[in-house]
């Protein structure tokens, strides 16, 4: 992968060969489940799996949710996983303070003294209102991002319009903590692919930056969603030779004004499509 990840491919632990098809299949990055994904019974297996399927390098990104944070499970994956060649970061589920951020940062530290890369999931209602604390709670913290399953459980959310609010606050919260926008979350319905592609435009109108998926042939669709069109590639074209034409704030021969601002959502579309 080059670039900006769009597609975050969920796959779970307990299931080697699946996990093997994952890492060829086109995912920006691979997230090895050992959370919701596996059954209690099968914890052990899919974290012995998820270590010695690491302990190479992976011709992807893999990242691996831990359990609950708060359960006896979690220091056992961390003690499992964190160091091993193959692993790219960590996924943290249900962060509700930055306390937490510090102390797996703290226990995953690198031998060389770098860190290992963490991303927290904001899963609760207590985790959106700490969610700028977290995301600014630990240099080794690369990202956050909504959960969206369980915290319409726990903030009884019927409708999706629902957690707009939420997930405004997260991708306010990543921006103001210097990290990259948030990746959406799930699309449960793994048939729905047109419903997949309207919460893809619904989220990137937001300002969310790619998705995380459950199944392969949800991929082409968030990556064609997420990326410019060729009308927006034209227009940011336009823009930043216009820029380098001509000093200052301007108007562009259809009327469109541009400044400063505008220049860099022009370069930062032209770096997304580019880097692809």
């Amino acid at each position: 992968m080059t670039g900006t990840p769009l597609t975050w491919l969920y796959v779970p632990g307990d299931r080697p060969q699946v996990v093997a098809k994952a890492l060829v299949c086109g995912a920006d990055v691979v997230v090895v489940d050992l959370e919701d994904a596996v059954a209690p019974d099968r914890k052990e297996y899919a974290r012995a799996a998820t270590a010695d399927l690491l302990r190479e390098p992976q011709p992807v990104p893999v990242h691996v949710r831990v359990n609950a944070l708060d359960g006896p499970l979690a220091p056992a994956d961390l003690r499992a996983v964190a160091g091993l060649p193959g692993l790219s970061g960590l996924r943290l589920p249900k962060v509700t303070s930055p306390e937490q951020i510090t102390g797996i940062a703290e226990r995953t530290a690198l031998a060389d003294g770098g860190a290992t890369p963490l991303h927290a999931l904001l899963e609760t209602g207590l985790g959106i209102e700490h969610a700028y604390a977290i995301a600014r709670a630990h240099s080794a913290l690369r990202g956050i991002s909504l959960g969206e399953a369980d915290l319409r459980a726990d903030l009884g959310v019927r409708g999706d319009a629902g957690l707009d609010w939420s997930r405004a606050r997260v991708i306010v919260a990543a921006r103001a903590a210097g990290l990259p926008p948030p990746a959406q979350s799930v699309h449960p319905d793994i048939r729905d692919l047109d419903g997949l592609a309207a919460t893809c435009a619904h989220g990137r109108t937001l300002g969310f930056l790619g998705r995380a998926a459950i199944h392969p042939r949800q991929l082409p669709v968030i990556e064609r969603a997420y990326l410019p069109t060729h009308e927006e590639l034209e227009q940011a074209e336009a823009v930043v030779k216009a820029a380098a034409t001509e000093q200052g704030a301007q108007a562009l021969p259809d009327g469109t004004f541009i400044d400063t601002a505008v220049v860099a959502a022009a370069q930062r579309t032209l770096s997304l499509a580019h880097g692809r």
